[in-house]
């Protein structure tokens, strides 16, 4: 059970608020830009030699999951893989003219959807189409998430063969009530069977994804999935809180809300992790994220190289992000933009040879700034004043005196303690890294800020 104050606190501050795994967020993205500001973005990246991260979004899954918000389409036709990696190629042909000559490709990410949706041959394609369009790095981290339901030994050797060494399965629950409440059945033993597949071929670092708050799951049932999973001892675990906005994903309305655990039984869900994961050697690196001590997410902490994308907690805090494929966002120093969610839209600007941008963000210099602060407390718990004020040559506690003043309650919730020359961020404030970080999110102060966030715990 919760300590009574810590469930005070959930019910305080339990409020909606980005994820921040970028700032400004993706909704200040607008589609109204003038096409001449995008090609200047690009000028002035296509004159710049440096290394950088590709995600490849594969929109296509074969079923329905009910929980699911990613951005996705239904099809049982594996010929549209043929399809989309066609304008893939057409979009690749375009990215490769924005990007200096020798620049290199050091991640690669491929999210969906369900990449594992392409067939063993179609990856294999798209693993050609990286090496002919991109200068790839020797050692590349090369990552895909995996569905275990939809993965056979041939997908595994198809992704070992172009070269991929990371791998994320979505597992969410073993209790195979809670996988019937939200409509993914897979058993325990289907995830052994690609984890042991996979080391097999040599992809041997392992992520798990779980999802805690969803219908039907209750703590003891939550802990027997926490038994399970580490009994496979991949590298990392993503311990999702569920966000139910149905009015912005549809399909979520298809879940019985009379299923869903109280919101201190979610909370005790996280706080278990938070409290067992570490006697099964995995350290805590933040609000949902958990990795063995030798894993590149803790030696990031350890070296500030931790950041956030949209992915989550990432490494390699320095690079650019570009994005290809439907509803993609490249995330930059200076802009970001994302894609046609419309397939056909996607499809027809390719079609005219145009990059499929959608929307479009130009970072101000106050942006610049809070995302260097936001970033700071979701991936360190912590800020400098002194050496954040030399580093960005401004003084911090006079440019964010309002904000500092807000921090005032936090500190008296125990969330974080106030120093003269910064802040650290407390054991209880670890659980609402969102809610502090919303402090510093000027979008938030607008007046005519209006959008529907998940719940921050």
């Amino acid at each position: 059970m919760l300590s009574s104050d810590l469930f005070e606190l959930v019910q305080k501050y339990n409020v909606p608020g980005p994820r921040y795994t970028s700032y400004p967020t993706a909704v200040q993205l607008s589609d109204q830009y003038e096409q001449g500001e995008l090609d200047r973005a690009f000028g002035k990246r296509r004159d710049k030699e440096q290394a950088f991260s590709l995600y490849i979004h594969i929109p296509f899954c074969f079923s329905l999951c009910w929980y699911c918000g990613c951005t996705k389409i239904i099809t049982k036709d594996q010929d549209r893989g043929d399809h989309y990696l066609d304008y893939l190629e057409k979009e690749m042909s375009l990215v490769r003219e924005t990007i200096h000559p020798g620049s290199t490709l050091k991640q690669i990410h491929f999210g969906g959807g369900t990449p594992t949706f392409l067939s063993p041959p179609q990856l294999r394609r798209l693993g050609a189409l990286l090496q002919s369009y991109f200068k790839i790095h020797p050692d590349v981290e090369f990552s895909v998430e995996i569905d275990p339901r939809r993965c056979s030994e041939d997908h595994i050797k198809a992704l070992a063969e172009i070269g991929c060494t990371r791998a994320s399965l979505g597992v969410q629950d073993t209790n195979e009530e809670v996988q019937k409440a939200i409509r993914r059945v897979q058993p325990f033993e289907k995830t052994a069977q690609v984890t042991n597949l996979l080391r097999k071929h040599s992809i041997l670092n392992i992520n798990f994804d779980l999802i805690y708050g969803l219908p039907k799951q209750t703590l003891p049932l939550f802990h027997k999935t926490i038994e399970d999973v580490v009994s496979l001892e991949p590298d990392r675990f993503a311990i999702y809180s569920y966000a139910h906005i149905p009015s912005i994903m549809p399909a979520q309305k298809l879940l019985d809300e009379n299923d869903f655990p109280s919101t201190e039984a979610k909370l005790g869900m996280l706080v278990y992790a938070i409290n067992k994961l570490p006697d099964y050697g995995y350290n805590y690196i933040g609000m949902d994220h958990f990795a063995k001590e030798t894993d590149e997410l803790s030696l990031a902490i350890k070296e500030g190289t931790l950041q956030r994308n949209f992915q989550g907690y990432s490494t390699h805090a320095e690079l650019d992000m570009l994005a290809l494929g439907m509803s993609g966002i490249s995330q930059g120093t200076e802009f970001y933009y994302q894609n046609e969610k419309d397939l056909g839209k996607y499809y027809a600007l390719l079609d005219k040879g145009e990059l499929p941008v959608f929307k479009f963000l130009s970072l101000s210099d106050d942006d610049k700034l809070r995302k260097q602060i936001i970033m700071q407390i979701m991936c360190r718990g912590e800020i400098d004043y002194v050496q954040f004020s030399d580093q960005h040559e401004i003084s911090f506690p006079k440019q964010f005196s309002s904000e500092l003043e807000s921090l005032k309650q936090l500190e008296a919730d125990g969330l974080l303690i106030l120093f003269e020359h910064g802040f650290k961020i407390t054991s209880a404030g670890r659980l609402f890294l969102r809610n502090i970080a919303m402090v510093f999110d000027a979008y938030l102060q607008q007046k005519n800020h209006q959008t529907a966030y998940s719940k921050t715990v």
